[in-house]
């Protein structure tokens, strides 16, 4: 099966031309040919206006599985066919199909659909193991909820009910005889549609991708499945994961739970949202530039990038920015999830042996003694005073705990040209393959971000790693004297949702208004994002960095600001 991003080739030329050649020039196109028609925008400039979903009649809707169930159930039998012959996914062995845009315009204005005290992952295995809780009557209660609030979040863009029932059914009847897998074991689980599921189609948020299923599980599902975890949705993505908002041609506009009118981040914003609206507790997700601590911190859950190298994942172009990891309704349940994903897998070759930490065992061991240094804006003026205020309860919080605070002075704005340059080349290397006619249907803002890789050489490539390593050491000698930083995760709340930007002007792209995560993508190093406040009623993330292989000390610095100051047990 092709994997368009995540197996991409090496980005080289024995000659001078850009590194985007390949995926532009030697395909006979040029800039003017990929312009598309456009709308004037308020201001000038022009309008970048986002797909609406699938009109009613057409296929999408018709084999719509959220749709399909729905009837299924309205008339008391559950392989019950839809208008067409489309019978409801997983009772009658069909294939998963993707839900389009599933009931966007069903979405009222400002009415929060967030769950409180919904359960975590540990609060289901304890209830298994108690036997006050069944893995089949647990996942019933998530398709219950997913059924409410994916028609106006339009997070889950695949769902698979039959193969959810069949492993929560077989879980059911290991705990039963006494033989979990794991803790997780019978936990409902939502995959990111970049991580390929066995059986299921891997669609990467894109039109240009097939629809064949996937012939193996990703490293990091793989590890899942064989921890017991129940897999019965997957969730939206922008086009390739490109960008940090979750909205595209395949899928329609994704929105976040605390505000349908905002956006809940990205690239992992249909799992975030997923986490925070109580369908599932724990959720996939990727981070090559902030995609796991972005939605994390627009939807009040917590996110943790780790180290690279330490989960096994997989070879992409964008070398070692991207990792895999998770989004979780705390901090325990995200160590719950570190431990079991943080295990080897052959197909990483850059993978490390597996560490010798019982990340969850330690999280609540505080952070009396430690080093811990504040940046902030990381010389990034941008943050807003709402978000600083809540971000500074976070690190009063620290303080209280017996942490050494120290405010320092870094900055990390040179840095961002070296991100721009490996961004568009990676793109531009992963996409090279599609032809003139797939790259007319490309969102239009990632076309002109292959399109602009175009004037790109060897030599830019070379300088951006070179400085991006270059920082990575200088981070690892700041570490030396501060066991800990800590920053905003953004310096904004979250802005309308189908937007790339909340001010073209101010942020020409995405990492514009991000860059408080991608520099620890380019350093390598392991960073969370924990909840610590509002700001104009929306949520806000402090995100704490650590030393490379430093996943314990972050998760137990965000627990602390988790107990503290969202009242968590």
């Amino acid at each position: 099966m092709h994997r368009p991003y995540l197996d991409p080739e090496p980005l080289h030329r024995e000659d001078r031309r850009g590194v985007a050649d390949m995926a532009v020039g030697d395909m006979g196109l040029d800039r003017q040919d990929v312009h598309r028609d456009t709308k004037p925008r308020a201001g000038g400039g022009e309008a970048r206006t986002v797909p609406e979903p699938a009109a009613p009649g057409n296929r999408a809707n018709q084999s719509n599985p959220v749709i399909v169930q729905a009837r299924a159930r309205a008339c008391g039998h559950e392989t019950c066919s839809a208008p067409g012959g489309t019978a409801a996914i997983g009772e009658t062995g069909m294939e998963p199909e993707l839900a389009q845009g599933a009931g966007a315009a069903l979405v009222v204005q400002g009415a929060a659909l967030v769950a409180q005290g919904a359960p975590t992952a540990l609060d289901l295995s304890r209830g298994f193991s108690e036997g006050s809780l069944s893995p089949v009557m647990v996942l019933e209660q998530s398709l219950e909820r997913l059924a409410a609030v994916n028609p106006v979040l339009n997070a889950a863009i695949l769902i698979d009910p039959g193969t959810g029932r069949r492993m929560a059914e077989a879980s059911a009847r290991r705990w039963r005889e006494g033989r979990p897998l794991s803790p997780l074991d019978g936990v409902p689980v939502a995959v990111k549609d970049t991580n390929h599921v066995a059986g299921w189609p891997t669609r990467y948020g894109a039109a240009t991708t097939p629809d064949a299923p996937a012939p193996e599980d990703s490293p990091g599902v793989a590890r899942l499945r064989e921890a017991g975890a129940v897999f019965f949705c997957k969730t939206a993505t922008p086009e390739f994961g490109w960008k940090g908002i979750t909205h595209g041609s395949l899928t329609g506009v994704t929105r976040n739970p605390y505000d349908p009118s905002r956006t809940p981040g990205g690239s992992s914003g249909g799992s975030a949202a997923l986490v925070a609206a109580g369908v599932v507790p724990l959720a996939t997700g990727g981070d090559g530039g902030g995609s796991i601590r972005i939605p994390a911190a627009f939807t009040g859950v917590f996110g943790l990038k780790p180290t690279f190298g330490l989960v096994p994942y997989g070879t992409t172009s964008l070398g070692w920015l991207p990792v895999f990891g998770g989004l979780s309704r705390d901090v325990r349940d995200g160590a719950l999830m570190l431990g079991v994903l943080a295990r080897p897998d052959w197909r990483d070759a850059f993978a490390v042996p597996q560490p010798e930490v019982d990340y969850l065992g330690g999280v609540d061991a505080g952070v009396g003694g430690l080093r811990i240094a504040v940046s902030r804006d990381l010389g990034f003026p941008i943050v807003e005073p709402a978000v600083a205020a809540s971000v500074e309860r976070g690190v009063a919080a620290l303080a209280r705990a017996g942490a050494e605070v120290r405010e320092v002075a870094l900055d990390l704005s040179p840095l961002r040209d070296a991100l721009d340059v490996i961004w568009r080349a990676a793109f531009a290397g992963s996409l090279r393959h599609l032809t003139g006619a797939d790259l007319q249907r490309l969102e239009p803002d990632l076309l002109d971000l292959v399109v602009s890789a175009r004037d790109l050489t060897a030599a830019h490539l070379q300088r951006a790693q070179d400085d991006a390593r270059a920082h990575c050491q200088a981070m690892q000698r700041f570490h030396q004297d501060h066991d800990l930083l800590v920053t905003p995760t953004l310096p904004i709340p979250a802005f309308a949702a189908g937007l790339n930007t909340p001010d073209p002007a101010r942020f020409p792209r995405w990492y514009d208004w991000t860059p408080l995560t991608w520099p620890f993508n380019l350093s390598r190093q392991p960073a969370s994002s924990v909840p610590c406040g509002l700001a104009h009623g929306l949520p806000v993330g402090l995100q704490v960095v650590g030393p490379l292989f430093g996943e314990s000390l972050v998760l137990r610095a965000s627990r602390v600001v988790e107990r503290a100051v969202n009242e968590r047990p």
